[in-house]
């Protein structure tokens, strides 16, 4: 009895006249920060580490196992060159996993370290997620646990792309075949041409055959 008579007037001691807490009403402060020119807070932006390649949120934790798209209709998004001077481009399906473009992305750093005001841009990114099961393990009893992030890359589309004052293309291309090891399939080495640009719309309009080029 004693020990809840000596809170309660403790209690009553630190509460102040509007009847608020003086500790809690201190959390409740927004933190102090930069202020635009207006004199409003600024907005912190968060930056996406490429070492932590997964999605921010997703309707559902697991996905159905899928297939690598095929394109058929003639489609031929993303297999020009629209940021960069160099890129790597697939020659066939492939399902890549967060864990080996991020090993290409910091191989990229490694060997293209000497190079001044490198960008490096990831034209894919993993947003599938992949489960996996035990081995000799009878079936049923649901799906799998979540195991890692994964991307559908289709046939002929272009993963990375980078651009640099002093990068000239013996160095890209050495970079891009030293990356040919890690995707598991044939790659090839594409640079910035008229013929690799994404052409505009008056140039090929949606009835067009496309280029031999970006097939």
């Amino acid at each position: 009895m004693w020990a809840a008579a000596v809170a309660k007037n403790l209690y009553q001691r630190t509460r102040t006249s509007t009847g608020v807490i003086p500790s809690l009403s201190r959390t409740l402060q927004p933190l102090a920060g930069p202020q635009t020119s207006s004199g409003r807070a600024a907005v912190a932006t968060q930056t996406r580490s490429v070492s932590s390649l997964q999605p921010r949120r997703r309707k559902h934790k697991k996905a159905q196992k899928g297939r690598v798209p095929v394109r058929t209709g003639g489609s031929t998004r993303g297999n020009y060159i629209a940021f960069g001077e160099y890129g790597i481009r697939v020659k066939e399906g492939v399902r890549l996993s967060a864990e080996t473009i991020s090993a290409i992305h910091t191989m990229f750093r490694r060997k293209l370290k000497a190079i001044k005001d490198l960008k490096i841009w990831l034209r894919v990114f993993p947003d599938i997620p992949v489960t996996t099961k035990g081995t000799e393990v009878r079936m049923g009893k649901g799906k799998g646990a979540f195991d890692y992030w994964a991307c559908r890359v289709p046939k002929g589309k272009i993963i990375f792309e980078m651009k640099g004052s002093g990068l000239n293309t013996e160095l890209a291309k050495d970079a891009m075949r030293q990356a040919g090891f890690k995707l598991g399939v044939a790659s090839e080495f594409v640079a910035a041409s008229d013929l690799t640009r994404q052409p505009s719309k008056c140039d090929m309009p949606p009835t067009t055959i496309p280029f031999q080029q970006a097939k």
